[in-house]
């Protein structure tokens, strides 16, 4: 008997293929409470979408929509 205990990427389930960066509360389910990009095993996101979503995490914090790290 196989188990099959795989999370599925929330972006491939819900045909997002372009993350952005603007979307900050999307952006805040993969940042974990010291601010830091959750890795892709923890959240079950998938290698292409794990790329696009820390570059946007990237990008609102060089914009100032999310922290860099909280006080």
């Amino acid at each position: 008997m196989i188990v099959n205990n795989q999370k599925h990427c929330y972006f491939c389930v819900n045909n997002i293929d372009e993350i952005d960066y603007k979307d900050t509360e999307l952006l805040r389910r993969f940042i974990s409470n010291y601010e830091k990009i959750l890795p892709r095993k923890k959240k079950g996101v998938c290698l292409k979408h794990q790329k696009k979503l820390s570059r946007a995490i990237k990008r609102a914090r060089i914009m100032a929509l999310l922290p860099f790290v909280r006080k």
